[in-house]
């Protein structure tokens, strides 16, 4: 029996085909490597069009008309979410120079205003108590820095590219972006009196700002987006005197400038996504030449900061050291202490004390560290003589870099699918190198504890899936280390610590109003073994009183295999919000959300699915979800949800599933694969029309895609596995080998719903088959252009699927700016999702 999705948690009614917005077939021949594929759709890159702009408006009253049925519901989210904020607040004031600086945010103002207080003194390092209350500038000394709400009157879209001050104060360097285009224009203020200079740096990327306030290092955009080469300019000279001193010619590297950590030298870091190389000059000669700290080498990435164990030389002097981060030797990366005093420049990448090193486990190159380690599984304990005790035995050991202040150390790393944070006091760290001996870091632990308990590898006992990271520490001096802490049940929170005695303080707690209480919520990770035996980790959320399908999930089911559906002694699985991305080795790391409340407080099961292409378990995880490994990203995705299914833990019917971006390729994705097992499919700026765009160099940032996805243009084989997956011209079902749930025929088991049968395409069947979609998009996006989910859900509309879109004019790939304005949007998302779900209140 065919799967009938009709009846399921109709939006506004059911779709009438008739009512979608009526598009032209106007066939366009995509030709590559001897196939050809007609798109009917290309007409609407003709973004200026008055076809184009008609279309988008019956789009977006279509949008309107279909959601219309659940306004109420989108304003009770909307009035949950903003009931439960703190809507005037203000930052943990941050030390910088001879100020404090923080951040007011103002009941009914739509951003944040920057502002400050003069310090009392050098030793000055306790944050001042300030009356959250009190207007922007409105306590003695308090000066405005920026204001968006000021400066953005006028704009639709206002949003702030970045801040650069000189040391004194005096002068602001200030880049905003009105129209979503991620070009921004930047400015000159001095804060002394207000006034702003006539040079215009307009449409770069970024900028910095030496020092001395004298001379501005900015970074340009070519056509297709990609930051390209750096100019310098003397403040109070014409900016078209301005010269360029450094071009990347290689269209796969991104350039980028600012100052180093210890602010002595201009920095221009160029990158793709498999090899970078930094080039330093130092503050004190601007006009000087960019060098190199080390060669580039193809397939190498690197980074380095600079600082010194002060007096411990032979004579008392300082040890002048380089920090350099690296994956030569070690594909998930080490840390090494080069002593500059060993010889003159240039250094060599290996050079020095091995701090720490990752897991070559499972990577593409790991075999070369040693023997069989590639054909290991990402998660074998990892021990290595070079790393801390506390690293020793962790599964899916990635290293993140290291930070070296006056008074402490700090090493970021992850393991066990989440990131972690070691310390040790800078004595230590002096005695460990020159003793040349592992170092003795500690693992930070999130709450009052400081430390870890034993010393081992996860040690820090808590039940919570937590994020922990440093932050707040833009000084080299600061005498304590100021963390983050979240997790998916626990506000964040700010705290500080003394790494000398692992006594750590409270600086701030987000506050959660309309009777929230953490014990009432529940986190669990579980992972599950997908079809290939591998191990992807998921994180669970839920309301503890409001999911009865989770009661005892906690208790032992720390591993679930694809097993046939379990009986459900009469209790039906939950409703479910699973998510993932698994792209650019990005961690989609634990993090507390006020929006997710409103559904957890309705019975939600909140899934997130850490598939591969991310970076949760380091190096490994990515690589083995990109390229010609991308369908792992899918297949660990519809297996877990699988998993979660017919362990009754989810009810398919009431399955909703969301991705963003790279994330709404894989949404675009599994509705082919296995439309079966989702009710909906919410895909934010999704990139579901891959194959088009990265056979098109001249878009913007094709050519640096090629190192994520593969070059389908001048690689045939790159190009058949392409097309295989990418959703636009798969839709609405896909010729995907063997997607899941079905055999050779393109039979479903049974399992997520039900059986599929052999589809005709011209009896509607699609509509009764396919999750309902909703799709958001921005015109101004720039890097997953409007017309890819415009084209795919025009695709699906022209087969029946009960499609819908939402496309901003005035915003860019993160949606619109203003706090209210996305309280908005995340509120009419959830509440699809929801009626999706069957939940109307």
């Amino acid at each position: 029996m065919m799967t009938d999705r009709s009846n399921l948690a109709p939006i506004s009614g059911a779709a009438d085909v008739e009512a979608f917005p009526k598009a032209a077939h106007i066939p366009h021949e995509r030709t590559a490597h001897g196939d050809t594929f007609i798109d009917p759709y290309n007409w609407v890159r003709d973004k200026e069009s008055a076809q184009v702009q008609r279309l988008v408006r019956e789009e977006n009253d279509y949008y309107q008309a279909r959601t219309a049925g659940f306004d109420g519901l989108k304003q009770q989210l909307f009035k949950e979410l903003k009931s439960r904020i703190d809507e005037t607040d203000m930052s943990v004031p941050t030390r910088m120079d001879g100020y404090w600086y923080f951040v007011r945010t103002r009941e009914g103002l739509q951003y944040g205003v920057q502002c400050r207080l003069p310090i009392t003194g050098p030793d000055d390092w306790d944050p001042p108590q300030i009356n959250v209350d009190d207007a922007s500038g409105a306590i003695p000394g308090e000066q405005v820095v920026f204001d968006p709400n000021v400066e953005g009157k006028g704009h639709d879209f206002f949003r702030l590219g970045g801040l650069d001050l000189s040391r004194d104060g005096r002068w602001l360097l200030y880049g905003v972006d009105t129209a979503g285009s991620e070009r921004y224009d930047y400015h000159m203020r001095n804060l002394d009196d207000g006034h702003e200079l006539p040079e215009v740096f307009e449409g770069i990327a970024e900028a910095c700002l030496t020092p001395d306030g004298k001379w501005v290092f900015y970074t340009l955009l070519d056509e297709s987006w990609r930051p390209f080469a750096v100019k310098r300019h003397r403040v109070g000279t014409p900016v078209a005197d301005d010269v360029e001193v450094f071009h990347e010619g290689d269209a796969r590297f991104w350039v980028g400038v600012g100052l180093s950590f210890d602010e002595r030298n201009v920095v221009i870091g160029t990158s793709s996504k498999t090899t970078s190389e930094v080039l330093m000059l130092p503050v004190d000669e601007p006009e000087g030449e960019f060098r190199a700290f080390i060669a580039r080498q193809e397939g190498v990435e690197y980074d380095v900061s600079f600082a010194c164990f002060e007096g411990v030389g032979a004579d008392g002097s300082d040890i002048p050291l380089a920090l350099v981060y690296h994956n030569a030797k070690n594909p998930n990366f080490e840390v090494d202490v080069v002593d500059l005093r060993s010889h003159e420049p240039p250094y060599a990448l290996g050079e020095g004390t091995v701090v720490a090193v990752g897991s070559p486990y499972g990577c593409e190159r790991g075999n070369a560290v040693e023997a069989g380690a590639s054909g290991k599984r990402v998660g074998t304990p990892y021990r290595n003589g070079s790393n801390p005790e506390i690293m020793q035995n962790a599964r899916g050991l990635g290293i993140e870099g290291i930070s070296m202040y006056r008074h402490f150390v700090v090493l970021s790393y992850r393991c066990n699918g989440l990131p972690h944070v070691a310390v040790m006091p800078k004595r230590d760290a002096q005695q460990d190198f020159l003793a040349h001996r592992p170092w003795r870091f500690r693992e930070l632990c999130a709450g009052e504890t400081g430390f870890d308990v034993d010393g081992q590898v996860g040690s820090c006992e808590d039940e919570h899936l937590y994020s922990i990271a440093v932050g707040g520490n833009p000084s080299y001096d600061v005498p304590r280390l100021r963390y983050s802490f979240s997790s998916y049940t626990r506000p964040g929170e700010l705290r500080e610590l003394d790494v000398d005695t692992g006594t750590s303080r409270l600086l701030k707690r987000a506050k959660v109003h309309g009777g929230f209480d953490a014990d009432d919520y529940r986190e669990h990770r579980v992972w599950v073994r997908v079809r290939d035996g591998e191990l992807v980790p998921v994180s669970l959320v839920w309301r503890s009183d409001r999911c009865e399908s989770m009661q005892g999930c906690t208790d032992g089911v720390d591993v679930l295999d694809l097993q046939p559906t379990q009986p459900s002694d009469g209790i039906s699985g939950a409703p479910m919000f699973i998510t993932g991305y698994g792209a650019y080795e990005v961690s989609s790391d634990p993090g507390f959300s006020v929006a997710r409340l409103s559904m957890l407080d309705r019975g939600v099961l909140y899934a997130v699915v850490h598939v591969r292409g991310g970076g949760e378990m380091g190096r490994a995880w990515y690589e083995q979800g990109r390229r010609l490994a991308k369908r792992h990203t899918f297949e660990d995705f519809v297996d877990v949800t699988m998993a979660l299914q017919r362990a009754g833990f989810a009810d398919p019917a009431r399955t909703v599933a969301n991705g963003g971006s790279a994330g709404g390729l894989l949404m675009g994705a599994v509705a082919n694969i296995a439309p079966q097992c989702y009710a909906g499919i919410e895909a934010d700026v999704p990139f579901v029309d891959a194959l088009t765009s990265i056979l098109d160099p001249s878009l913007p940032l094709t050519v640096t895609e090629w190192d994520e996805w593969g070059d389908p243009l001048h690689n045939k084989d790159v190009y058949d596995y392409m097309k295989l997956y990418s959703p636009y011209e798969n839709a609405p079902f896909g010729p995907w080998g063997e997607p899941a749930g079905r055999d050779e025929s393109g039979r479903s088991d049974g399992e997520c719903g039900g059986e599929i049968e052999a589809v005709d395409m011209k009896d509607g069947a699609a509509a009764r088959i396919y999750p309902k979609i909703f799709a958001t998009t921005s015109m101004n996006d720039t890097r997953v252009l409007y017309v890819e989910p415009l084209k795919w859900i025009l695709r699906l509309q022209s087969q029946g699927v009960d499609a819908i879109v939402r496309i901003e004019v005035d915003a860019g790939h993160g949606g619109t700016s203003g706090r209210y304005k996305q309280w908005k949007e995340v509120s009419e998302e959830n509440a699809w999702c929801l009626n999706v779900m069957g939940i109307d209140r």
